[in-house]
């Protein structure tokens, strides 16, 4: 093949894995802003106290890198100002390299969000595969000048067609909730049988006798072993959900989840909760007075400030609380309606599309 060829197949894998990466994340720009949050509280911590401060800007950001990865995936392929396109995925490349170094080597942000929640990568294989993308990057940056400087006006107008309708789809998903959920409570799923293994955990213990090192599938019994490890041979039987938990100050309320009829009012942050369809809620909230259903608020708060919130708006209903980022995975808005019967989650809505009471009880007929 000559050189030609190659930098074709290459403008075609690098293209390709931008766009793949980028749709999954356009679908989901709220998930993109909750990594990189956890970015800037780090490097903040860690680099330099000025990171704090991109906080507030974190969901712009995260929209204009996952519409940004789209496009000049697109613009690469089609052969859109390729130049100027391989700079800036060249450098963007590199912003994504250091982020995986950084999370690799120091253990920081375990999990960087390179494919969404759709893929999970380890911290050294995002960064492996940055570094792969490094590469093929790099090999078109080196040779960017032989490649073809005229850009069909087709191809311009679906580069600009790509960047409207990524934008439109990243604020839909903002203003409502991903089109597709990859997360571990999307609906359907039935948390409790989640929170279990799916087989039994079989593991390979390691012991040293004497110099040599030994592997056994049952811990022995006899003497002269020293424990090194114990290594899960089936992590795939794992439970898909780890975390899951409410309580109140009465103790763990998390089974009382589990049995009948359940909606449930999330909120990951109560000092930042919208208000702007307050009244829908309050609605659904009366409405929902006298049905055979529990109607409970769980938020990452105080029992206080959730006690003081449902006095405010006069919510006679059940308040727990729970972990930040349980909610912010269950949920991408603040706040959310999840609808569950048995622990299995029948539908989940964003505050901006609040059910009618009819609605929610057709859940439950």
């Amino acid at each position: 093949m000559n050189k030609q060829g190659i930098l074709w197949v290459l403008r075609i894998l690098v293209g390709g894995l931008f766009i793949f990466s980028g749709l999954i994340k356009v679908n989901d720009p709220v998930g993109t802003a909750i990594k990189l949050e956890e970015y800037f509280d780090v490097f903040s911590n860690d680099i330099a106290g000025f990171f704090y401060y991109f906080k507030p800007f974190a969901l712009y950001i995260a929209l204009v890198l996952v519409v940004s990865e789209v496009v000049l995936g697109i613009m690469l392929i089609l052969g859109v100002k390729l130049r100027q396109t391989v700079w800036a995925l060249a450098l963007m490349i590199l912003f994504f390299t250091f982020l995986t170094f950084y999370s690799a080597y120091f253990n920081k942000v375990t999990d960087c969000g390179c494919f969404g929640d759709a893929i999970k990568l380890t911290p050294w294989e995002s960064f492996y595969k940055d570094i792969i993308l490094l590469v093929m990057i790099s090999f078109l940056f080196i040779f960017r000048a032989e490649l073809p400087e005229e850009t069909p006006r087709w191809a311009g107008m679906a580069a600009i067609a790509s960047l409207v309708i990524s934008i439109g789809i990243g604020i839909w998903a903002i203003q409502n909730l991903p089109f597709i959920d990859f997360r571990a409570y999307k609906v359907g799923v039935n948390i409790p049988v989640n929170m279990q293994p799916s087989a039994t955990l079989e593991y390979t213990y390691v012991m040293k006798k004497g110099e040599e090192t030994v592997y056994l599938d049952k811990y022995p019994s006899e003497e002269g072993y020293e424990f090194v490890e114990m290594v899960l041979r089936n992590p795939e039987a794992l439970p898909k959900i780890s975390d899951f938990a409410a309580w109140n100050q009465e103790g763990d309320q998390t089974e009382f989840l589990f049995q009948g009829n359940k909606v449930i009012i999330l909120s990951s942050n109560m000092s930042k909760m919208s208000e702007a369809n307050q009244d829908d809620l309050n609605a659904l909230v009366k409405s929902m007075e006298g049905a055979p259903v529990d109607v409970v608020f769980m938020a990452a708060a105080t029992q206080e400030e959730i006690d003081a919130f449902l006095n405010k708006n006069g919510w006679s209903i059940i308040g727990l609380q729970a972990d930040a980022t349980v909610v912010k995975t269950i949920m991408r808005a603040n706040p959310g309606i999840m609808i569950m019967k048995d622990g299995v989650v029948l539908e989940k809505y964003h505050h901006n599309n609040t059910p009618e009471a009819t609605d929610v009880l057709d859940f439950f007929l």
